[in-house]
């Protein structure tokens, strides 16, 4: 397996970065629900509503990829250490 510079492999490292642009963006369209309910958008309320529930699996199928993963250490120590 390649180790990046972050010192994980590529894989839990693209796993992570996917994880936490799900999460980030489940927390953000929180917001967009309820601008679109104070609009009176209810249409685009419920499409918010959708985008959050795909990056919330999309959270959770990375989260159970990592769980697969996390047998192995997949770090390595920074030279000198």
């Amino acid at each position: 397996m390649a180790t990046g510079e972050t010192g994980f492999d590529d894989v839990t490292y693209d796993l992570i970065s996917v994880q936490y642009h799900a999460l980030k963006g489940g927390h953000d369209y929180g917001q967009y629900v309820r601008d679109a309910r104070n609009a009176g958008e209810e249409e685009i309320a419920a499409f918010f509503e959708q985008v959050m529930a795909e990056d919330s699996a999309r959270a959770h199928k990375c989260h159970e990829f990592l769980r697969r993963l996390g047998g192995t250490d997949n770090t390595t120590p920074p030279p000198g250490v």
